[in-house]
Order: structure tokens, then C-alpha cells, then sequence
């Protein structure tokens, strides 16, 4: 069964707001629309690895979708949390389970871990607050809407983003909101909401409607915005422009991707445009000290070249296979799909280099990067870790 992008809709008058689906092949079902033919995602080929690349453990921590949750550490231990409301804490070497938590309700988003916490988001738009040492509660803090990404910890700060267009930024030690700022919705969005990367000198946000945005530390005012996309066509679902995926950020740059828009990397200090490529994307980018890489909407993967933006390859073979955000590990760019299968890029071509399976359902969210590793987590709940090399 093909997996679904949510829409929410608007009536700016009325706050009228209504659900439909699009799948990534572009076709819409349910809500006000009807089912479109679907494109049948390719086979995969058997490939001649030239990396190895084993599994080092696995678990479960309960189902997962239709949200896209993410494994996260703290270079001392691996979080995970299901959406039945489990968040385990695990050894990274081993495995083995460390401590357990109930929440006690659903969770939506999961999971964001630093400054000595675990942080997952609920369907009610709750932020809770777990301490990392033994997953006791620490705080709670409440927004208006319901929490769809996990929350970003770093630096004293928590950022988190509900479906309504509000971002918060609140203090790490007890949940007290520094800021919150209210972003309006297009008539159509796609229902992943957009990204947030905290640095010390700012929070960037992807927005519905193509912008990035970074924003003050100290207030949530806009430092700079640019677009990433801008709106075009007659109809409302044309002219859906969102960011949906991660954004990668270093010392210097900010890079995204856009639904029906383009890649762009911005100097992140005033929004500069670097460089911008065509291309519609949903899961974001990754980059590393040479190339920015993404997937477009039926999953080709592309590199480009982090200072001038020039396309260096092009991996078409998993065309619809709904790929998760490309992951640097090593020498290899790592993707999942919806089948479950891990697949090992050469970063230097594109070419196959390795592939493992896991339990036979989606990577939705984006994975985990160890020391010679990785780490996945599935929509039927399993968490894997493999070794490549």
C-alpha cells in the first residue's frame, strides 16, 4: 500500500479546515478528491556490493505510523518512542534496553534529545520532557496545535513547531516559553510540517508556501527569509510550495528543499542566495563538507556541489520507492524506503554500494548516523542498527 501526504486546508474566513491525501505519486484519495492512477514503484535489481553492510541489533517499540518518528542519541545511548505512547532508551552497542517509559497518551512526534532530556510531542500539542538518565518525567509544556516534528533541543533551548503555524522556543531547564510566533497557512499545505534547525545564532524554520525563515533567538522576530519555492499554477494544489524535510546546516550555510519548488543553499547569516536547482522534494537535503544531497518526488537522488550548486550524479533506479532523507554515514550516502530496504550509495557516483533489509515496512523518518553506522526506525516499530563498511 503506497504511503500518504495529509493535507490540511483553510478557509481564511471561517478556519474551515478539512483533510485529503496525496501519495507520492502525485494522485489524491480521499477527502475531496478522488483516487488517481498510481505509478507502480520500480523493482529493485540485484546490485554487486562493494561495501559491507551487516545488522548489529534490533527492537521494537510499537507502531509508528502514519507519523514519521526518528531514533536519536546522545553519543551515550539511542531514544526511540512509538506512537502507543513507549519511549525506551537503548545501548548503542548492544541493544539491550536501558530504561522505559509510558507516557500514558499518543504520541505524534519523537524524538528530540539534549541537554540532558528526551522530548516527544503528542497529538493534544504537548511537549514532554523526559530526564535521559532514566526517562523520568522532568516537565510539560503545552501549544496549540498538534506536534508533528520532533522537538529540537540544543544550547538551553527547545524549538517546536505545531500543525497550526506556531512555533515555540522554550527553555530546556523547566519548559517555560521564552517565545512563540504564528505563521498563516496557504489555502493547502501538505500536513508534514516543515523542519526547525537550532544554532547559536538563530532557528531556521522550512514554512508552507517555499520560505525559509530565521529567526531570533531572543524574540522569534525574522532575521531574513528567502524563498526556497514560489507558488504557480491556476489551482490551489498546484501551487502548493511547502518544506517539508530537513534542512542541513553548517557554519556557514543553509540548504533546503521544497515540494514543487527548488534545492537552494543560502549564507546563513543574512539569506544570501548561493546557488538553486529545479527540483520538487519532500524529505529535505543532507550535506557534507563537499556535496548538498536530495531526493526528489520520485525518489531519483541527486549531488550537487556544495559551492556551486553544479548536479554531480544522478540515482534514478529507485524511482517511487518513497525514499526517507539521505543520510551521510562514512563514504556512503544511506536511504530507506518503503519496503524497509536500506540501500548504501558510493558519495562519490552514486553508484550501489551496499543493501539490507529490515521488517518490510516504511522508513519514513529520517535516520540516525553512528560512529561506522546507523540507525533505523520503522512504521511498524522496528529499530535497527547496522554496521557498514
Amino acid at each position: 500500500m503506497n504511503a500518504t501526504r495529509w493535507l490540511v486546508a483553510g478557509i481564511a474566513a471561517g478556519l474551515l479546515s478539512g483533510c485529503g491525501t496525496m501519495d507520492r505519486m502525485g494522485g489524491w484519495v480521499g477527502g475531496w478528491f478522488t483516487s488517481a492512477p498510481k505509478i507502480k514503484p520500480a523493482e529493485l535489481s540485484d546490485i554487486k556490493p562493494t561495501a559491507s553492510l551487516s545488522r548489529a541489533w534490533e527492537t521494537n517499540v510499537g507502531p509508528s505510523a502514519p507519523y514519521g518518528f526518528s531514533p536519536a542519541s546522545d553519543g551515550q545511548a539511542i531514544y526511540v518512542a512509538g506512537k502507543e505512547g513507549r519511549l525506551l532508551k537503548i545501548d548503542i552497542a548492544s541493544g539491550r534496553e536501558l530504561a522505559r517509559a509510558e507516557v500514558g497518551q499518543p504520541i505524534s512526534a519523537g524524538v528530540g534529545v539534549g541537554d540532558g532530556l528526551v522530548l516527544v510531542g503528542t497529538i493534544k500539542g504537548e511537549v514532554l520532557a523526559f530526564h535521559s538518565t532514566d526517562l523520568r518525567p522532568a516537565w510539560s509544556a503545552k501549544l496549540a496545535g498538534e506536534i508533528l516534528l520532533p522537538p529540537v533541543v540544543g544550547y538551553g533551548m527547545v524549538a517546536v513547531r505545531a500543525n497550526n503555524g506556531s512555533i515555540a522556543l522554550l527553555e530546556s531547564a523547566d519548559g517555560k516559553q521564552r517565545w512563540s510566533q504564528n505563521y498563516s497557512l496557504p489555502a493547502l499545505t501538505l500536513r508534514e510540517a516543515g523542519s526547525l534547525a537550532l544554532t547559536r545564532q538563530a532557528l531556521y524554520a522550512g514554512q508552507p508556501g517555499g520560505k525559509l525563515t530565521a529567526m531570533s533567538l531572543a524574540n522569534g522576530a525574522p532575521v531574513w527569509e528567502a524563498s526556497v519555492g514560489q507558488p504557480r499554477g491556476a489551482t490551489e494544489l498546484e501551487r502548493i510550495v511547502d518544506i517539508t524535510g530537513a534542512i542541513a546546516v553548517d557554519e556557514r550555510m543553509v540548504c533546503a528543499a521544497a515540494y514543487q519548488g527548488r534545492v537552494a543553499c543560502f549564507d546563513g547569516r543574512d539569506g544570501r542566495v548561493l546557488w538553486a536547482r529545479e527540483l520538487s522534494g519532500f524529505n529535505g537535503v543532507e550535506m557534507d563538507g563537499r556535496q548538498v544531497y536530495a531526493a526528489d518526488e520520485h525518489a531519483s537522488v541527486y549531488a550537487y556541489d556544495k559551492e556551486r550548486g553544479v548536479n554531480l550524479w544522478k540515482q534514478a533506479a529507485l524511482r517511487d520507492r518513497q525514499l526517507a532523507t539521505p543520510l551521510v554515514v562514512g563514504n556512503w550516502l544511506v536511504v530507506g524506503d518503503y519496503q524497509g530496504y536500506v540501500h548504501a550509495l558510493s558519495r562519490d557516483d552514486g553508484s550501489f554500494a551496499a543493501r539490507a533489509s529490515t521488517d518490510g515496512s516504511r522508513i519514513h523518518g529520517p535516520m540516525l548516523a553512528l560512529d561506522r553506522g546507523f540507525v533505523v526506525q520503522t512504521a511498524n516499530g522496528g529499530v535497527y542498527a547496522f554496521k557498514i563498511q
